[in-house]
């Protein structure tokens, strides 16, 4: 499927993204691919709950506990850079299935290595972080690809399917993981994991990936890097999508730091149900977004859904029935989904294609360090001035990100351009 991309300079407009929500689904690739990655989020999460149970289990260090975490999150800041670079210098397809190879042997070791009760808090570690860097050398690749199994209309709503699907996988993954943990045991969920894997690689597999040329000769990695940045630090609209994503995430990022403590009166199955109704919020959201897509600007859907999203984030702060918490979770998800996607979508689109990768390193980037960061503010916070002020001050945040929107925009003619 030939790009809309001549060369790094040429870009050819295309229409706005019409297409419905559910059109990406009759393409039997991307039905294969969504279907696959859905079984391999929900075994990531089931990984997720896994480790930190086991953890519990072997000690009562707090901070041991949270080096599980950790380990999960900084491969991201060590590799994520130079995974875009790699992806963009090799074969996706062939890079994905080494990469997809390396967390089955990492997910295998620790279910082999917990069931035989040889496992330790050190190794449990150290295969969390291995676990991670696959995850984290995966993660441009696997984004870059979408635009090639889906025609360039569909790409909105490509995106929009991946994300619901992930959060989908957010809501029952962890619960999944709890019956087995419980019925079984941290090593059976370990091993599901490893065998979740098996539907993305099968898929991998049996993807005829027409063969692309470049239009520059292949690149050792560090020169991939230095043409990534060069072609960022120029490009206007490329530095409003990272700035824009930063802003956000530290901000938002309160929910996901706190959401466990606001929780607790209600129990692990009430937390449970409250992260289903945020993927019910998604789910949903994915359903409306082709059509405020229809009415709405890149910069206007993001500017509606995040004021709305600030709302929420101001009320969660202040209330402790259930029922209100899960509709206000369940608009929260809606609005999550509907700013990720645009800054995905605006991602996967402000570079050209043989920059894709790593565009979308840098993304993931600005993405997962706002989140970081902002978790640890947003808990010093809450620990010094207590949940509601923490929760009042990221709304204030939130709203006030919305004037990056007046210098950093992500609308424009070529922002329909669908890579």
């Amino acid at each position: 499927m030939a790009g809309p991309h001549d060369s790094l300079g040429a870009l050819h407009p295309v229409p706005p993204a019409t297409a419905s929500a559910w059109a990406p689904m009759r393409q039997p690739l991307f039905r294969s691919l969504w279907t696959a990655a859905v079984i391999s989020y929900v075994g990531t999460w089931m990984q997720n709950v896994g480790t930190g149970w086991l953890m519990a289990s072997l000690t009562s260090s707090p901070m041991m506990v949270g080096l599980v975490q950790a380990a999960t999150t900084l491969p991201v800041f060590l590799v994520i850079l130079p995974a875009g670079a790699l992806a963009d210098v090799v074969d996706r397809r062939r890079f994905l299935l080494i990469t997809q190879g390396w967390m089955v042997l990492s997910a295998a070791a620790l279910g082999v290595l917990t069931i035989f009760g040889i496992i330790n808090p050190a190794i449990l570690i150290g295969l969390t972080f291995i676990l991670g860097l696959g995850a984290v050398m995966n993660d441009p690749a696997w984004q870059a690809i979408t635009p090639e199994v889906v025609p360039r209309s569909q790409l909105e709503p490509a995106v929009a399917l991946n994300s619901a699907g992930f959060n989908a996988a957010r809501a029952i993954g962890p619960a999944i993981g709890g019956i087995v943990i419980a019925a079984a045991g941290s090593g059976i969920a370990f091993l599901l994991n490893a065998v979740s894997f098996f539907g993305v690689i099968l898929f991998l597999y049996r993807w005829k990936r027409p063969v692309r040329s470049a239009a520059n000769p292949a690149q050792r990695m560090h020169e991939a890097l230095i043409a990534g940045f060069r072609y960022v630090r120029t490009a206007p609209r490329a530095k409003a999508v990272l700035v824009r994503t930063c802003v956000f995430s530290l901000s938002a990022s309160v929910i996901w730091s706190l959401l466990p403590l606001i929780a607790r009166s209600h129990g692990a199955v009430g937390y449970g149900a409250l992260l289903g109704c945020f993927g019910l919020g998604a789910l949903c959201g994915a359903a409306l977004l082709p059509i405020l897509r229809r009415a709405l600007n890149m910069d206007s859907l993001v500017g509606v859904a995040t004021f709305v999203f600030a709302l929420v984030t101001l009320f969660l702060g202040r209330t402790s029935g259930f029922g209100l918490m899960c509709s206000l979770l369940f608009v929260a998800g809606a609005c999550w989904l509907g700013i990720l996607t645009t800054f995905n979508v605006s991602a996967q689109t402000m570079c050209p294609e043989p920059i894709r990768a790593r565009a979308l390193s840098m993304y993931i980037l600005a993405l997962q360090g706002g989140m970081a960061a902002g978790s640890a503010l947003w808990g010093a916070i809450a620990s010094r001035l207590g949940i509601p002020s923490a929760f009042l001050l990221a709304a204030v945040g939130l709203i006030a990100g919305l004037t990056a929107a007046f210098r950093y925009r992500i609308h424009s003619p070529e922002a329909e351009v669908l890579g």
